[in-house]
């Protein structure tokens, strides 16, 4: 077996969504990819798209995970699951994504900073009141 026909072997022309976002470290696991395809999460091209979709070099996915969403662009493809750093060679993400990306999280930070918790439990009187309030308000 020469260099070329081991070249050959490695790259890959077509790869299934699942697969790719499995080893592209979007996902922990193909299930958790093909769960995410299939309840619309996962989008190829702006439209949604079944776990078993070929991907291209040059498509765009966007990707929705937990209260973040995710434009990207595909720039190489795998089969088998990559190091971090390898892995993220195969994407890269929109600058407007990311921009969009931070300042939401900046507003859930300052949103959470609006409504701390309290350092204890509120103790039986602090509870009496606390239900008082709330049925006065019904």
């Amino acid at each position: 077996m020469n260099a070329k026909s081991s070249q050959r072997k490695n790259e890959v022309t077509s790869v299934r969504i699942d697969k790719w976002l499995w080893a592209a470290r979007f996902f922990k696991t193909r299930v958790l990819a093909r769960g995410a395809i299939e309840s619309g999460k996962v989008k190829y091209n702006g439209q949604r798209c079944k776990p078993s979709r070929n991907l291209e070099v040059g498509a765009k996915l966007t990707i929705q995970q937990g209260f973040d969403e995710k434009q990207i662009n595909i720039l190489g493809l795998a089969e088998q699951r990559l190091s971090a750093p390898l892995a993220q060679a195969l994407y890269q993400e929109t600058a407007e994504s990311i921009k969009k990306r931070t300042e939401l999280a900046e507003m859930r930070k300052l949103q959470h900073s609006l409504n701390p918790k309290p350092d204890t439990k509120p103790d039986k009187k602090q509870r009496r009141q606390l239900i008082q309030v709330k049925h006065f308000n019904e």
